[in-house]
C-alpha cells in the first residue's frame, strides 16, 4: 500500500466515519473499484483509530464531566444527575455492539466485504433513513431520551459490523425514529461511538503490536490514522452544525446513487 492509498483512505474514513454514508463500506469500495490490494481489516481499525481519537479530542470536556458523574452517581448510588443518566445509558446502548462483534468479527472479515452486499446496504440504510426523515417526529433532545430509545439506538449499532450500513447512519436513523432532533441524535452517536471504537481498536492494536508492522508499511499506517484524525475532527464539527438546520435528504441521495452505481458495476464485473 502505498502513501498515496493511504491518504486517500484515511481521508475517506474521516469523512464517512461520521457523516452517514458509512466509512467500511468506502474502505471496502474504493480499493475495489480502483483495483487496488485491500488492505484489510487491520488496517480499517488503524483508521478507526484516528477518528476515535478526533472524537476523544473534539467531546473531550464532554467525556471528564461524564466520567465524574458517574463515578459520583456510583458513590452515591443515584443517577439523577443529568450527566450520571447519559453515561449509564451510553453504558447500556454499547452492550448489543459488544454482543455483535463477538458473534460476527469473523464474518465482518471475509463474506461482508463483498461490493454486492455493500450496494445493497447503502441502499436499503438510505431508504430507512429516507422514513426516519419522513415520519420522525424530532422533539426530543437527548435529555429526554428514555431507556428504550437508547436500547433501541444501541440495536441499531450493532448493524453497523456489516460494511455499508453504517454506525453514524444506523443510529442516528433509529434516534430520529424514535422522535429525537437531528443533531441530538448525532451528538448521541458521536458520544456512542466512542466506547465501541475503543474496544475494537484497543483489541486489534494489540494483536498488531504483537505481531507488528512491517516496515514498508509503517510510514503508510502514520499517514492514514493521522489524516482520519484531521479530517474526522472537522467532520464531527460540520455534521453537528449541518443537522442543527438541515435533514440528511443529500446524504440519503448519496447513498442511493452510490448503490445503484455499484452494483451495476459489480453486476458487470461479476463480483
Amino acid at each position: 500500500m502505498s502513501i498515496f492509498q493511504a491518504l486517500v483512505l484515511g481521508i475517506t474514513q474521516g469523512l464517512a466515519e461520521f457523516i452517514p454514508i458509512s466509512s467500511s463500506g468506502h474502505l471496502v469500495l474504493i480499493p475495489w473499484l480502483f483495483q487496488w490490494q485491500d488492505p484489510g481489516l487491520t488496517f480499517d481499525v488503524a483508521l478507526h483509530a484516528g477518528t476515535l481519537l478526533a472524537l476523544v479530542v473534539y467531546f473531550r470536556r464532554d467525556l471528564v464531566e461524564l466520567v465524574i458523574a458517574f463515578v459520583l452517581g456510583l458513590q452515591k448510588r443515584s443517577f439523577a444527575d443529568p450527566q450520571a443518566k447519559l453515561a449509564g445509558l451510553l453504558i447500556i446502548a454499547t452492550v448489543p455492539g459488544i454482543i455483535a462483534g463477538a458473534l460476527l468479527e469473523q464474518p465482518a472479515q471475509t463474506g461482508f466485504r463483498a461490493a454486492w452486499l455493500v450496494a445493497i446496504m447503502l441502499m436499503a440504510l438510505g431508504v430507512t433513513l429516507f422514513a426516519a426523515e419522513m415520519f420522525g417526529k424530532r422533539y426530543k433532545d437527548i435529555e429526554q431520551m428514555s431507556l428504550w430509545d437508547v436500547v433501541l439506538v444501541g440495536v441499531a449499532q450493532a448493524f453497523a459490523i456489516i460494511p455499508g450500513v453504517s454506525r453514524s447512519g444506523a443510529t442516528i436513523t433509529m434516534g430520529l425514529f424514535r422522535g429525537i432532533k437531528r443533531s441530538s441524535a448525532a451528538r448521541f452517536s458521536f458520544l456512542l461511538g466512542i466506547p465501541i471504537t475503543a474496544g475494537a481498536a484497543a483489541k486489534h492494536i494489540y494483536e498488531v503490536a504483537r505481531m507488528g508492522i512491517p516496515a514498508d508499511e509503517q510510514a503508510a499506517f502514520a499517514v492514514g490514522v493521522v489524516s482520519a484524525a484531521v479530517v474526522g475532527f472537522l467532520a464531527i464539527a460540520f455534521l453537528l452544525r449541518y443537522l442543527q438546520r438541515n435533514s440528511t435528504l443529500v446524504f440519503v441521495a448519496y447513498r442511493l446513487v452510490l448503490g445503484i452505481a455499484v452494483l451495476a458495476l459489480a453486476l458487470g464485473r461479476g463480483s
